[in-house]
Parts: structure tokens; sequence; C-alpha cells
């Protein structure tokens, strides 16, 4: 695998994870905010945790709201990145990088359902695709966050958590995985090796 990733460093909590999950999988990674790495990688993975304004003005600070939105290359966004990808958020309700239509939603409140939805919860498939290769449908995966998008024709696998959600997104070379594969054990370790194929 001639894959030359480059880790957007966002000052996520789960990036020291990732990058742990990458060495296990022997895939070399570099952290990084300089444009021209990015520009030069062969993929490019957006991780994020805590709040999307907090992440958006560590991105912008950065230098680095355009060159994500130019980049060619397969990217994928995990858990607040993946919001991040979207063109808005709920949450403090701010513009994001516009890359996928929609607007990422507070889950709602519910007596028997605590938010944040934080744990294990299955992925139920509502489409083929390379991301998901050697994923059974009803695997569980982790997950720990507040908000999450709608279902819609970009929906790759949905989790139920009151409301169905999206949980794997696709459009052209943009992913989105709204767990965290980096937790997620063997179904995770496979969509990270996935991703890093196409």
């Amino acid at each position: 695998m001639s894959t030359q990733l480059a880790i957007i460093d966002s000052g996520g909590a789960n990036i020291a994870s990732l990058l742990f999950a990458m060495e296990r999988l022997r895939i070399p990674a570099v952290l990084t905010t300089d444009a021209a790495q990015l520009q030069a990688a062969s993929h490019v993975m957006l991780p994020g945790v805590g709040a999307a304004a907090d992440c958006m003005a560590r991105l912008r600070k950065a230098g680095l709201i355009e060159t994500i939105r130019q980049l060619r290359q397969p990217l994928l966004g995990i858990c607040v990145g993946m919001q991040l990808l979207f063109e808005s958020s709920e949450e403090g309700d701010v513009p994001c990088l516009g890359l996928l239509p929609g607007r990422v939603q507070r889950f709602a409140n519910r007596p028997d359902l605590p938010v944040p939805h934080m744990g294990w919860n299955q992925l139920e498939f509502t489409a083929g695709a390379p991301l998901l290769q050697d994923i059974a449908h009803g695997d569980y995966v982790y997950f720990v966050h507040s908000y999450c998008v709608p279902v819609s024709e970009l929906t790759l696998a949905a989790t139920h958590y009151g409301e169905p959600f999206s949980a794997v997104v696709q459009h052209g070379h943009i992913y989105g995985a709204q767990f965290h594969p980096e937790r997620s054990a063997a179904s995770g370790a496979q969509l990270l090796q996935n991703f890093l194929r196409i």
C-alpha cells in the first residue's frame, strides 16, 4: 500500500489514539497543519473531538479552511471531523466546511436515552461501498457524540439511538465516520484500511 497519509492536527483528543491505530496497522502517517503536506498526501484524515465551533476556529487559525475545501484526494472526517464536512451545525450555530450538504443536529432530549450517545452501537448498512468492505451489517463500533447528521442519500451506514442517524457517509472523494474507528476494534481497523486502499 503506497499510502502517504496526512492527519490534520485539529487539536482533537482522539489524535493520539488515531496515530496509535496507524502504528498498529503499520501505516506511516504525518500529523500536520502544513497546507503543502496536506496537498501532497495521497489520503487525508480530519479527526475531531469537542465542539464544532472550537474545531472550526482551530482550522481557521491554522489557515486550513480553503486548503481542506480544495483537496481532491480521499478525505475522511472522524467524529466531529465528519460533522465539520457539512454546511453547518446546530452546536453553536456554526458554519462548517460546506463540503457536504446538510446541517448537523443535536439528539432529541429523551428520558430513556442520555446525551451524549456514548458506547458501542451497531451499523446498519444502507448502501454498499469500498469503505465498508469486509465489515458486516450489525457490527458494533464505538461512539461518543451529542450531535448527529440525519440519514440522507449520502448515508452508507446508519445507527439508531432513539432515531436513525448517519454513521458513515460518502460523496465522491469525501468520507465521514461518526464513530471512532481508532477505538472500534477489528471493524474500525478494517474501515481505516479500506479508506487507505481507496
